[in-house]
């Protein structure tokens, strides 16, 4: 049975559709909802440590993420910013370390070349996650 449930967003369509089924999730399993971004980290070889985005930036993303649980009828909700240099590693440990039993998460629409050389986030978790996940197209 569903407990926890981990929902990482980047603010973007294929994220927020994300959002909406772990809410649609949620509510009928009476599951707690947690929405994350992923801060990713550059630098810091030889120089300063930068991250993706602002606080300022991250606030909103989770802000706006939460406004639309809300939106979709679910009162409680948490929110979190992880900062690592890999999205999928970072979701997947906050996952174990955490006690989450259900990952969902929205994915872009690569295919061929452009999926082989960009990769995907939703494809790493999927494959590598500890528990469940659901991801929302």
């Amino acid at each position: 049975m569903t407990k926890k449930i981990l929902c990482p967003t980047d603010g973007s369509d294929h994220a927020t559709l994300g959002v909406h089924k772990a809410v649609e999730l949620a509510r009928l399993t009476g599951a707690e909802l947690t929405i994350c971004v992923v801060n990713i980290a550059h630098g810091a070889a030889r120089g300063a440590m930068i991250n993706h985005w602002t606080d300022a930036e991250v606030a909103d993303l989770l802000a706006q993420s939460e406004s639309t649980a809300k939106a979709d009828g679910l009162a409680n909700v948490g929110t979190v910013e992880l900062i690592s240099r890999e999205a999928a590693p970072a979701i997947i440990a906050y996952a174990d370390e955490n006690g989450y039993d259900h990952i969902v998460m929205g994915t872009g629409d690569k295919r061929g070349v452009k999926r082989l050389v960009l990769g995907s986030v939703a494809t790493s978790v999927a494959s590598e996650a500890h528990c469940s996940v659901t991801v929302a197209r």
